[in-house]
């Protein structure tokens, strides 16, 4: 018999070559952003960080937690809604040849890639002035989920894409109508892929800096807890951003060091937010 000999082709060798640099690449970079962070900042975690009394000690990062979950809340009763049901209505309502469909996700597509400080400039302009909203949790909670509302959007367009027709079709050939077939069956099988887009937007919130400084304020708070939605909030972010752009007077080294433990704090939230979320994930999955 005559044996195949499989040779490989210089190009196979460099593509292979060219994709194990990437990942190399990648994973050396993740490594030592996440371990330069923990490196120089667990040593300064110590408790007086953590005081619930804001006003004398601007430093606290206990108010800047509860601001960025109370934002991240906000934010996505604001944008899940909205961009699930947008993704119902372009994938099974609207027509696939609809020219209407069609330029909504190009503006959708165009929105994703539009720089934060764009959208913080618009939310300055229309929610803090125009509105009269003022720099506040509200002005910062709408300018993020308009932020995000693209990537929920086009996430959960791919999952509900990712449904088998035959699930559509047996539903439909037991009597179910179309209402009854996608909230009792298309949009149950997609969970895990919408939820994949909720991590990603949750991420995003916790670590947007430039539109939350413009929009959601960044003064030191009078308490834990924001009085009403139209209070100024320091979320993790911003609260960082200042400690290290806008030191107090006599307190340089102090404050970098502030700096580095909330970015652990706020690495360890964000994996924290999507930690619970992949697990809600698989337990919907699986139910």
């Amino acid at each position: 018999m005559r044996k195949n000999h499989t040779t490989k082709k210089p190009a196979d060798i460099a593509l292979r070559f060219i994709t194990y640099g990437a990942i190399s690449i990648t994973l050396f970079a993740l490594i030592y952003i996440v371990g330069f962070i923990l490196v120089s900042g667990l040593p300064h975690l110590r408790p007086s960080l953590f005081a619930f009394n804001p006003p004398l000690d601007s430093i606290s990062i206990t108010p800047a937690i509860i601001s960025t979950i109370l934002l991240i809340l906000a934010a996505l009763i604001i944008a899940v809604p909205l961009g699930i049901f947008a993704a119902i209505y372009l994938v099974e309502y609207a027509k696939r040849d609809n020219k209407a469909v069609k330029a909504i996700r190009l503006t959708t597509e165009t929105l994703a890639g539009i720089p934060s400080i764009v959208y913080g400039l618009f939310g300055w302009l229309f929610f803090v002035g125009t509105l009269g909203w003022g720099q506040s949790l509200l002005s910062g909670a709408v300018t993020v989920s308009i932020m995000v509302l693209p990537l929920i959007i086009r996430t959960t367009e791919e999952a509900l894409k990712s449904v088998p027709d035959t699930f559509r079709e047996g539903s439909f050939g037991l009597g179910a109508g179309r209402l009854r077939t996608v909230f009792r069956i298309v949009v149950p099988s997609a969970i895990p892929g919408i939820l994949a887009g909720v991590i990603l937007a949750v991420g995003r919130i916790a670590g947007e800096t430039a539109a939350l400084l413009l929009t959601a304020g960044g003064s030191a708070p009078s308490s834990l807890f924001p009085s009403s939605v139209f209070e100024s909030v320091r979320p993790l972010s911003v609260h960082m951003y200042l400690l290290v752009m806008e030191p107090a007077p006599g307190y340089f080294v102090e404050s970098q060091n502030a700096a580095y433990a909330t970015a652990v704090v706020l690495l360890i939230t964000v994996v924290g937010i999507n930690a619970l979320s992949a697990f809600v994930a698989r337990k919907l999955s699986k139910g």
